[in-house]
């Protein structure tokens, strides 16, 4: 090889080492973080800046933020998604967060929340008249039944949201709509109910009251009693209530057979 031959291949070795750092450069350039989105993603970590949040991850891309990584409750997955969701210029968020607190059995989970969620809202005035329902299958807490009014429905999912071990709520629980003709028979039959000498002791305990349900003039009774004539007393006294249209008794007799509902 000759000196203009060595000189042609330092040449083209320069050429194609300048090529490939230019395209290098242009590629960086094109992974680089859009302007507004590195500014949406910098707004969601301040907004996150709490010990509670220290695990969670934000991405941002066409100004969708998506969250992953840990909390240890369910309500601090659903606060992060509100705190990233009120940010400016955020136009969607994939909230892939996982709740990782500890892990509780289903069984053992749902007595305490029930538990948790019967006391709540003692000294209210409203504990008998709401049938919530709790199912519990792999830490997923579905919340069911009827409240008798939004706040006494927030304050359960409240409880479900904040309790250790619960990996997620699915909010089932219907509302009773505002009346005022309701509301006496609500009235109405909590006083004939536990007026009656043998059912006043359901009064008692909040936790475990002969509950009544009622909407468009419908009642309801549900929960648990000692027998099957307390049962069929409370269906009988809810029926003498003026301006009852149906009764629907699904009382249950602690450890035994219930009769049909009437």
């Amino acid at each position: 090889m000759n000196v203009n031959d060595l000189r042609r291949v330092v040449n083209g070795a320069v050429v194609a080492g300048m090529l490939a750092i230019s395209t290098m450069g242009f590629a960086a350039a094109a992974q680089s973080t859009n302007p507004a989105d590195a500014q949406i993603q910098a707004d969601v970590m301040k907004a996150l800046n709490n010990k509670h949040f220290s695990n969670v991850k934000v991405d941002v891309s066409g100004g969708i933020v998506t969250l992953s990584g840990t909390v240890d409750l369910y309500s601090e997955k659903e606060e992060a998604d509100k705190k990233a969701h009120h940010r400016k210029n955020v136009s969607g968020v994939r909230n892939e967060i996982t709740v990782a607190g500890p892990t509780v059995e289903d069984a053992t989970l749902r007595n305490k929340l029930g538990e948790k969620i019967a006391y709540d809202r003692v000294g209210y005035g409203t504990t008998a008249f709401n049938a919530i329902t709790i199912a519990v299958q792999n830490g997923v807490v579905t919340l069911g039944g009827v409240a008798y009014g939004p706040m006494d429905k927030d304050a359960a999912l409240s409880e479900a949201a904040n309790y250790p071990g619960v990996k997620d709520v699915v909010d089932n629980i219907e509302v009773a709509p505002p009346s005022p003709m309701d509301d006496r028979i609500r009235i109405a039959t909590a006083r004939a109910v536990y007026g009656y000498p043998s059912l006043n002791k359901y009064s008692i305990d909040p936790a475990k009251p002969i509950r009544i349900t009622v909407v468009s003039g419908n009642v309801t009774l549900s929960g648990v009693v000692d027998s099957q004539a307390d049962r069929d007393t409370a269906g009988i006294r809810a029926n003498s209530v003026p301006g009852v249209f149906k009764v629907t008794n699904n009382l249950q007799v602690e450890g035994g057979s219930n009769s049909a509902a009437k």
